[in-house]
């Protein structure tokens, strides 16, 4: 018998070390296979993802990649996290949100794992006279409350402390935040407002409720107008500088000042690019706070991402915002809303809110993700990753800052245009379908019976627009339903599948998804005359189109057939009407589909 030396990584002694360039070779040869003749650098550039703001996501990562220092937790930069203990003592603050008044809900949140609420307040939420019902029952000294009043955050952060004085709550014990965030109202709705109330809500929060903020900076408003990761990056650091501005100049140090605020960021199932903005926020804040003279930590709340959520196949949501919340876990995030899976749909149900809570008790006490602090620290892609979106959303930052602030972009509408350019960019790849949308744009199931929820409050508006990644598609599945409900059908397309499985299979998939993903019910049994459609979408290989298409499409042409399409590349027959395939654009392929087919 052998017995194996323990030595270490005596496994891997007796192997010699690989090159970067080897590795290229091979890579190389796999291209070659597929067309591409591409070699070295641009071998690998082949395999390179296109990021927003400028970035790309190589291939491959190794120690040749490693970004500067990132510290240790509690220390500048912050960049592994703002607290040395991190979230290993009892993981992130699971904070729940709430829009209405519902008796007994707030109670069944914090009774079933929810440790601080978020109220919203005003329009869109709670009326403000109502906040003493809706804190019945809670304990205020053990619940921390963050509000969202809006316009109304004078009124509604006065009778918070006026609740906390009622129920004999010490003012050292008081937790939360009153959520003053002008800004970030304006973002919302348009309408400016003074700072002095909120100003005069920071000074009494800095002298006498030591464990209350007074200052939210939401970077949400950026993120569901379109906004990419650097771009809600930039944004926050320059609402946070306009407030640090104000508090300063109210008579509040800048320590004081720092101590005042709390950064709210989206969260999204891309995981790694939310972990690298979780922790390129904290450096970023960390630089602006030691430039102010008094270096701080950034104080962070994640919430999984509104324009993630979709309407159809709302199921698939939990996946994504358990994907997002072990993002902003692992990202370092001090406090973490998980939004309901039918959110996008209006009030959710108590099903969907105890899924929410228990998303992050499961990552937290089952998954243990909480045991390390920045678990994901030393991953070369991660770091390389955080380290370059630091610096694009630095630049967005001083964009801002050249525009005369954050105030003067939103007004002048410089920050509106520079959002809607980079959803406009995005758009373009969702209605290709470039970026998938699992259940709407890929894979959607046209029999499902819509969720139905009560409605929520209408949200704030007036300001940026709010966007969706599902809005086309949902645009266009909603003239189907339309369709459905005045003849008792949805529009149809027969799907033709030339030859044995082998050939049309795969193009066969493709076309039904396409086409149901727009509401278009594809017929793949028995004859075009018995399916009720008007439209023919060819399936099959290459060479059986060289051989068959033109003759199958006049056939269905006089069998009554208003138009024919080929699933396939582009240009290669001229026998069709049109063409599907990989990368065209699918949302006005189904829009110019239900014109012609009559479907408002």
């Amino acid at each position: 018998m052998t017995v194996l030396p323990d030595d270490g990584l005596s496994l891997a002694a007796e192997f010699p070390d690989a090159t970067h360039e080897q590795w290229q070779r091979l890579v190389e040869g796999v291209l070659r296979k597929s067309g591409k003749d591409v070699s070295g650098p641009a071998a690998e550039d082949a395999l390179s993802t296109a990021l927003e703001d400028g970035l790309r996501t190589r291939p491959l990562y190794t120690s040749r990649d490693a970004a500067s220092d990132s510290g240790l937790p509690g220390f500048a930069p912050f960049v592994r996290g703002g607290r040395p203990e991190g979230n290993t003592v009892g993981g992130w603050d699971l904070r729940q949100r709430h829009t209405a008044l519902t008796d007994g809900l707030v109670l069944a949140d914090l009774e079933n794992g929810v440790t601080s609420l978020w109220l919203v307040l005003g329009e869109g939420g709670i009326p403000v006279s109502s906040l003493g019902r809706a804190l019945e029952g809670v304990y205020l000294d053990l619940a921390p409350v963050v509000l969202d009043a809006g316009a109304d955050v004078e009124p509604a952060a006065r009778e918070l402390l006026r609740q906390y004085e009622e129920r004999g709550v010490a003012r050292e014990a008081a937790r939360g935040n009153l959520g003053a965030d002008p800004l970030g109202h304006e973002a919302r709705t348009g309408t400016s407002s003074e700072f002095a109330p909120v100003a005069s809500l920071a000074r009494l929060c800095a002298e006498e409720y030591p464990g209350l903020r007074a200052l939210a900076v939401d970077a949400l408003p950026y993120h569901e107008a379109g906004g990419s990761a650097a771009q809600e990056l930039g944004s926050s650091l320059a609402t946070g500088v306009a407030y640090l501005r104000e508090l300063t100049e109210a008579g509040l140090t800048a320590e004081q000042a720092c101590a005042q605020l709390e950064f709210r960021y989206a969260a999204t199932a891309d995981q790694f690019l939310t972990i690298a903005k979780l922790r390129a926020a904290r450096r970023l804040w960390a630089r602006v706070t030691e430039v102010c003279g008094a270096p701080s930590a950034q104080v962070q709340h994640a919430v999984t991402s509104p324009v993630m959520m979709t309407r159809r196949d709302p199921w698939v949501n939990m996946l994504r915002t358990t994907v997002a919340t072990l993002a902003a876990g692992v990202g370092g995030a001090d406090a973490v809303t998980v939004l309901p899976f039918d959110h996008a749909l209006g009030l959710p149900d108590a099903f969907a809110r105890r899924i929410a809570r228990n998303t992050s008790t499961i990552l937290i006490e089952e998954s243990h993700l909480a045991r390390v602090i920045d678990p994901a620290g030393g991953s070369w892609y991660v770091e390389t990753l955080t380290d370059e979106l630091a610096r694009a959303g630095w630049e967005f930052f001083q964009r801002i800052e050249q525009a005369g602030g954050q105030a003067a972009a939103l007004r002048s509408g410089q920050l509106g245009q520079d959002l809607a350019q980079t959803w406009e960019a995005r758009a373009g790849k969702l209605a290709k379908r470039r970026e998938p949308i699992t259940g709407v744009s890929e894979f959607p199931n046209l029999t499902e019976p819509p969720v139905e929820r009560a409605p929520a409050p209408a949200p704030r508006s007036g300001g940026l627009p709010r966007v969706r990644r599902d809005e086309a598609y949902e645009a266009l599945r909603a003239r189907s339903d339309a369709h459905l409900v005045a003849t008792g059908a949805r529009p149809r397309i027969f799907l033709a599948a030339l030859g044995p499985a082998a050939a049309h299979t795969a193009r066969l998939t493709f076309a039904s998804n396409l086409f149901q993903a727009g509401g278009v019910e594809p017929v793949t049994e028995g004859t075009f005359e018995e399916s009720g459609a008007t439209e023919v979408c060819l399936c099959s290989s290459d060479a059986l189109y060289e051989e068959q298409a033109a003759t199958v499409a006049a056939e269905f042409r006089s069998a009554g057939a208003t138009h024919v399409f080929l699933a396939g590349r582009p240009g290669q027959y001229t026998d069709v009407d049109s063409y599907v395939f990989a990368g065209c654009d699918a949302v006005a392929v189904l829009s110019a589909t239900l014109d012609r087919m009559g479907v408002s």
